[in-house]
C-alpha cells in the first residue's frame, strides 16, 4: 500500500488544483446578479488579485496590494468583497490562532488541513486519506454523519526549531 501524501507547503497554491480566475469571476457574477447586488469595477479588481494571491491572505495584505495600482482603494470595500465571496462560497476564512482572519480561495480546491506554526506563522497545507478516513470512522462510531470539518495542527516548523536548537529529535 502506498502511503498518503505528506505535507506540503501552501506558500504558493498548487496551479493544478487552481481553478482560472475567469471561473472564480463569473460565478461572482453569476452570484451578485442572482442577489440583485451592483457590479462595480473595484469589486472586480479586489476579487481579481485576491484569486491571484498565492497563500492564505489578510485583508490588510490584499489593500496593500490593491493600493500599489490604486491609492484610493477603501479598507471597508474590501471587506465587504471578501464577505461576499465568503458568502457566495468563492472564499473561505480562517482564523489561525493570531487574531487575524486569512482568506484562502475554494473555488477549484480540492479539501485540505492546516499545519500552523507557532512561531513564524508559517501555514502548511496538506491532504491525507488516512487522517480523512479515521475521521470518518470516529464520527460513525459516535452516530455522527460529518458535514465538513477543519482540522489545524499547531506547532513550530523546522527552521523555527533549528533556530532555537531544538531540533534533536
Amino acid at each position: 500500500m502506498t502511503p498518503p501524501p505528506d505535507a506540503s507547503p501552501s506558500r504558493s497554491r498548487n496551479p493544478s488544483t487552481r481553478a482560472p480566475s475567469a471561473t472564480a469571476q463569473d460565478a461572482l457574477g453569476a452570484y451578485i446578479a442572482e442577489k440583485g447586488l451592483k457590479r462595480s469595477r473595484q469589486r472586480d479588481r479586489i476579487a481579481q488579485v485576491f484569486f491571484a494571491t498565492p497563500g492564505h491572505v489578510t485583508v490588510e495584505e490584499l489593500v496593500a496590494r490593491l493600493r500599489r495600482e490604486d491609492p484610493r482603494v477603501s479598507v471597508a470595500t474590501v471587506y465587504r468583497t471578501m464577505k461576499l465571496l465568503s458568502d457566495c462560497g468563492l472564499a473561505t476564512g480562517r482564523q489561525f490562532g493570531d487574531g487575524q482572519t486569512r482568506y484562502e480561495a475554494t473555488i477549484g480546491r480540492e479539501h485540505h488541513d492546516h499545519l500552523i506554526c507557532t512561531g513564524c506563522g508559517a501555514i502548511v497545507e496538506f491532504a491525507n486519506e488516512r487522517i480523512e478516513s479515521l475521521q470518518a470512522s470516529v464520527a460513525r462510531r459516535h452516530g455522527f454523519e460529518v458535514e465538513n470539518h477543519k482540522l489545524e495542527l499547531y506547532g513550530r516548523c523546522a527552521a523555527c526549531r533549528t533556530a532555537v536548537g531544538e531540533d534533536h529529535r
